[in-house]
């Protein structure tokens, strides 16, 4: 019960480190530690999309959801099953790769094209 407890948990922060990807910018424009852990955050996707790679918060959850219940299909609760479906979106790679670029470029203007007041 732990390891699905767990496993929940780190969907749940896959879908919080997705929001502060697509939202980082606005809080990282005040300070400085943020900007540069979002940078970081947004260097790090565009890495994994080009090679390949899954995010290590998914293999992490894989691995707690097989030390739950290897031989069982997946039946998480009810948040779980919604989040879930925001954040593996059944987008081709192509397309998700589209997105990331895109999210790049909008935050590099919120952080070096916008006048700061």
């Amino acid at each position: 019960m732990r390891y699905k407890v767990a496993a929940d948990f780190v969907v749940f922060i896959h879908f919080l480190w997705i929001i502060f990807l697509i939202f980082g910018a606005f809080i990282g424009r005040k300070y400085l530690l943020i900007k540069i852990f979002h940078i970081t955050g947004l260097a790090f996707s565009v890495i994994m999309q080009i090679v390949g790679w899954y995010c290590p918060l998914t293999h992490l959850e894989v691995w707690l959801r097989q030390k739950h219940a290897p031989m069982l299909a997946y039946k998480g609760s009810y948040i779980i099953h919604y989040v879930e479906k925001i954040v593996y979106l059944q987008l081709s790679s192509v397309i998700i790769f589209v997105l990331t670029i895109i999210l790049v470029s909008i935050t590099v203007y919120i952080y070096y094209g916008r006048k700061k007041k």
